[in-house]
């Protein structure tokens, strides 16, 4: 039976009134003076330093380096094509080109990866600097780039940072950005020369927030604090392949063998899947004190920076194809819509890079979406390919629990000595700090060793007899496929010039991490689908579902699936494939364990419903038929939900008012619909009650206080065995979040009338539930209180667009920086439709609250009959300069759903290109 727990508001007695009016009129004086100290302060700025950072599009300017001449064509919308005769000179106009629109944002995201964020922002980002230095990311990509990376992809990073360095060339930080300005009244930073590993490292980052289920893993032990192992288990039920499809359905596998090993041994295939109630893998059981270290290790993870993801946390995309076969043009159709974090500027740049005659020496003739830092492009089309990615979610990182022994660790009864480096971090305007970082010889970096309550905790820990003796402690040492040199780098440039499915295949054997779905489709009319990357396998009887035990070589990786065993799909019969986080392959068809914590395939579903649908009646797919499927905003759980809540007698005539909200709804999401307002609160609720109130505090919303059962206690409490506790997690990050894989819990068990998780006790207003009706009409009532004090009494004036809305923040200094300047550098908010697992995936974390935390960061539908009339859009714009004309001049139209004409061929370009500047040796 679910634990018990009471709410508990946790506000503390107001004071008097008046004192409380004195306290708000000085605010208010101190805020009028503030507003206008810092309103001439920005007038200001926007004369001596905004324009200043403004790059140049017109005319020409010389830069040392080029072998010729090279043009760079703007839109209206500042979107620049690149044209070049060779291909160091076109790498590295991009350099130089995303360097004047984006280069404050590129000086952070290579701070990011490699440590250095004090050197910026000073002693706040210490602590974060210092587990990056730990996972070592900038180290790793050194070595790619001494010893991985191909001759001719150095050379195009070569080529692109001398772009960037060109750009800097007698340049200081206000020329540069806004930004920068800001930070010179704290310190005297200058930013740096560019190189190439700063662009390598950020696939890094990238790779980092698209790890796969090292968060699943954390929270599946962290909840055996509270939770059983059936309970648990009912909150990762298993993935439904009969109602949801996997990605491939008729596809194959080249190799039946499979795997590689790098030690010899023999890969097994048929893991299975470890205890769920002990917190460690297998039959181990996890030692006392545990959970307190996973706690620990999470609030460190929850503060490292996001590079395109929400902390790892819900990232999800939607990428299909469609062949000739079903569309208008006869040809195929390619869309795409990856789900990050909101960010301004976003995440991606787009552009095209051109070379004017296609050679042995200038081989790209390529355009889309890239990374300001990056050369090359990552997601787009060339002349005669087109591709898109979603995050594929394999499980590619494994904790492990280690005993510490003096200055070594246990494994297989020996004690092994820890390899260590230091560590010395800049801080700007305070002393520099040391570190050691230590880690397994098997190049296991120690992230408790960077939370000083990790490592008491660890020294205390008693331990169960099945785990070795404490000895000096436990730490916990994290495995992951990116802190292994890798070869991304060269799919990037392999991927742009490839020319067919063979030489597409090729390149994605090179994209190692992070592991994504491939889609593709060529202008000959072919599509397909690979599964790239470096995904490990594991001894039987671990599934990486949960941590493992350090001290025994069996629970260590055994190799990895070969590339020719990984799963693809070529021109399927039925003419199309999609792909959004669903599981890859039917796990009874395929011998090796992806992961055990697919996406549960609710938006991958709809989305093939949705091309049946139009394919049952007949009709042919068109380029605004992709674009209408990505704004789809339908919610399944309301379909499954709102025909039961509409049975419920509703007593109340302000909620059975509410209620009839849902009378008739369809059940789309748009940002006018007050029943999606409505239910959506509902859905709230029902997760609150049911399922968020019963979970741990490290699981729970930070602030959220609840008086709970002891943990020694079973059943149903007396008030005086309870104790009150606390959240610990940050709003956009806690549970239930809501997503798909709620859907499917509450799926599971909704006709189940008497299950366990449909008990809620009595609050100081509300009786108790027993039943799932009785849980659902306290939910009714509470979502239409909950919505009174948010909106309104009048459902008339209920919207779901007042509730859900997307807020664009600088990510460094508007979100910590001054007010004044946070006024200036962010925008919003705007009113979206759209919502969790949905199609037009604008997320929200119900455990949070409404806001919008994650969105479909750009789209795009590449038509291959007649490339021109591709369309995209981004979230943002192309600049990063605040105050732009480019800075946000998408977003308007994005919200809308619309989608900018997609020029490719020169005719195409010269017609819409605004500005033009030539780059001159």
């Amino acid at each position: 039976m679910p634990p018990n727990t009471t709410a508990s508001s946790g506000q503390q007695p107001g004071k008097s009134g008046r004192k409380k009016g004195r306290k708000a009129r000085l605010f208010l004086i101190v805020l009028v003076l503030a507003l206008i100290g810092g309103l001439a302060f920005g007038a200001y700025w926007s004369v001596s330093t905004v324009r200043a950072s403004f790059p140049q599009t017109k005319g020409s300017i010389e830069l040392e380096g080029l072998s010729g001449p090279v043009d760079v064509k703007r839109d209206a919308n500042g979107i620049p094509q690149i044209y070049a005769s060779s291909d160091q000179d076109l790498f590295m106009a991009q350099g130089f080109v995303q360097a004047q629109d984006r280069f404050y944002e590129m000086d952070v995201r290579r701070h990011m990866t490699s440590g250095r964020l004090s050197e910026m922002f000073g002693k706040g980002q210490v602590k974060n600097d210092e587990f990056l230095r730990t996972l070592g990311w900038n180290r790793v990509a050194q070595k790619e780039y001494d010893t991985k990376l191909s001759a001719s992809t150095k050379k195009y990073l070569q080529a692109y940072s001398k772009g960037v360095n060109a750009y800097l060339k007698g340049k200081d930080g206000k020329d540069i950005s806004l930004e920068y300005a800001a930070l010179g009244f704290s310190n005297d930073y200058t930013p740096q020369q560019w190189t190439p590993v700063d662009s390598v490292a950020w696939l890094k980052a990238m790779a980092w927030d698209l790890r796969g289920n090292m968060q699943d893993e954390i929270d599946r032990s962290l909840m055996t604090s509270r939770l059983g192992p059936k309970q648990i288990a009912d909150l990762y039920p298993e993935y439904p392949y009969s109602r949801n499809k996997a990605i491939v359905q008729e596809g194959a596998y080249d190799s039946v063998t499979g795997a590689y090993s790098r030690t010899g041994g023999a890969a097994n295939p048929g893991a299975t899947t470890g205890a769920a109630g002990t917190g460690l893998a297998g039959d181990t059981e996890a030692p006392t004190g545990f959970q307190s270290q996973l706690s620990g290790l999470y609030k460190v993870l929850d503060n490292v920076p996001t590079a395109v993801g929400v902390n790892g946390n819900g990232i999800g995309s939607n990428s299909w194809v469609v062949s000739g076969s079903h569309t208008i043009t006869g040809k195929p159709l390619l869309a795409n819509d990856p789900h990050l974090s909101a960010s301004l500027p976003s995440v991606w740049y787009q552009m095209g890079l051109h070379c004017r005659s296609l050679s042995a020496t200038c081989q790209y003739d390529v355009a889309g979406y890239t990374f300001a830092g990056m050369p090359g492009v990552v997601i787009g089309h060339n002349q005669d390919i087109a591709w898109g990615m979603t995050n594929s979610g394999v499980d590619v990182t494994d904790l492990y629990l280690e005993k510490i022994t003096g200055a070594g660790y246990e494994y297989d009864g020996k004690v092994l000595p820890f390899t260590t480096r230091k560590e010395t971090i800049k801080v700007a305007g305070g002393s520099s700090k040391t570190i050691v970082v230590r880690s397994t010889q098997d190049g296991m970096p120690l992230l408790s060793d960077r939370d000083d309550e990790l490592v008491k905790v660890g020294k205390k820990a008693t331990v169960d007899s099945e785990a070795p003796d404490r000895g000096d402690g436990y730490a916990i040492a994290l495995r992951w496929t990116a802190l292994d040199a890798g070869t991304s780098m060269d799919a990037v440039f392999q991927m742009d010039k490839a020319s067919d499915w063979t030489g597409f295949r090729k390149a994605s054997a090179s994209f190692d991490v992070p592991s994504q779905n491939l889609v593709y489709a060529d202008t000959k009319g072919n599509i397909g689908y690979q599964l790239p990357g470096k995904i490990p396998t594991r001894a039987q009887g671990d599934d990486g579902s949960l941590p493992s035990p350090g001290w025994d070589s069996k629970y260590r990786w055994t190799g990895y699936i070969k590339q020719s065993a990984l799963p693809y799909e070529y021109n399927p019969e039925r003419g199309y494939i999609v792909t959004a986080n669903q599981a890859v392959v039917d796990k009874d068809k395929y011998p090796y364990t992806l992961t055990t914590d697919w996406g549960y395939g609710t938006r991958s579903q709809r989305i093939n419903d949705l091309i049946q649908s139009k394919i049952n009646g007949g009709g042919k797919i068109s380029t605004d038929d992709m674009r209408q499927m990505q704004l789809d905003t339908s919610s399944e759980i309301a379909k499954l939900l709102v025909p039961k809540l509409l049975k419920i007698d509703v007593a109340d005539k302000d909620v059975r008012e509410a209620q009839k909200l849902l009378e008739g709804w369809d059940y789309t999401q748009d940002s006018d619909s007050a029943a999606a307002a409505y239910f959506n609160a509902t859905w709230r609720n029902i997760l609150k009650l049911a399922f968020g109130n019963k979970l741990p505090k490290e699981l729970r919303v930070k602030g959220q206080c609840l008086y709970v059962d002891r943990v020694d206690t079973t059943g149903p409490a007396d008030e005086d065995q309870k104790v009150r506790e606390c959240g610990e997690r940050d709003a956009d990050q806690a549970q239930p979040d809501g997503g798909d894989r709620w859907f499917e819990v509450v799926r599971k068990i909704v006709n189940d009338e008497d299950n366990d998780w449909w008990k809620a006790p009595k609050t100081r207003t509300q009786k108790a539930t027993g039943t799932r009706d009785e849980l659902f009409a306290r939910a009714l009532r509470d979502a239409r209180w909950e919505l009174t004090a948010k909106l309104g009494k009048d459902i008339d004036t209920w919207s779901w667009g007042r509730l859900h809305r997307l807020f664009l923040k600088n990510q460094t200094l508007g979100t910590e920086g001054p007010r004044f300047l946070q006024y200036m550098l962010n925008r919003g908010p705007w009113k979206l439709g759209g919502g969790e697992a949905t199609v037009n995936a604008t997320g929200w974390n119900a455990a949070g609250g409404y806001g919008v935390v994650w969105v479909p960061s750009m789209r795009m539908v590449v038509n291959l009959g007649d490339l021109d009339k591709s369309k995209w859009i981004n979230l943002s714009g192309a600049s990063g300069h605040a105050y732009s004309a480019h800075y946000t001049d998408q977003t308007d139209l994005w919200a809308k759903g619309e989608l900018l004409p997609w020029a490719f061929s020169d005719k195409a370009v010269d017609k819409k290109t605004s500005d033009s500047l030539v780059l001159k040796p």
